[in-house]
């Protein structure tokens, strides 16, 4: 089970780091990506990691503003979000993928389990 928070109300700018804890006897090895969705539109890939950490990938639109990183130890995973825009407002969402990193890892039905959502809002 995924838990996702840390979004919140900001300006334009701003910072953010979402977490994605993770519940069970275990934490991988399995790869962790997170998605936003904006209303009305679909559910968007920001940014993946595989098992090790030693592979990320990451969408255009976040590419040099946003870090995704994990902590086996914590079974967290986490997105540094930093110069933050409005058209970054929607509710994140974490996922995993249990048979690790898959060519597909931009597609949403590639994963097996979903966090919650946590909301972030920016205001221009």
């Amino acid at each position: 089970q995924l838990q996702a928070s840390g979004g919140g109300l900001v300006q334009a700018g701003d910072s953010l780091r979402l977490s994605c804890a993770a519940s069970g006897s275990s934490f991988g090895p399995y790869a962790l990506a997170w998605f936003r969705q904006a209303p009305g539109q679909e559910r968007q890939f920001v940014a993946a990691i595989s098992w090790s950490g030693g592979s990320t990938y990451y969408a255009d639109s976040v590419t040099g503003r946003c870090t995704i990183s994990r902590d086996t130890a914590k079974k967290t995973a986490y997105l540094r979000m930093n110069n933050l825009k409005p058209e970054d407002t929607a509710i994140y969402y974490c996922a995993a993928d249990f048979r690790g990193m898959s060519v597909k890892f931009r597609l949403p039905e590639t994963y097996d389990a979903w966090g919650q959502g946590t909301q972030v809002t920016v205001s221009s």
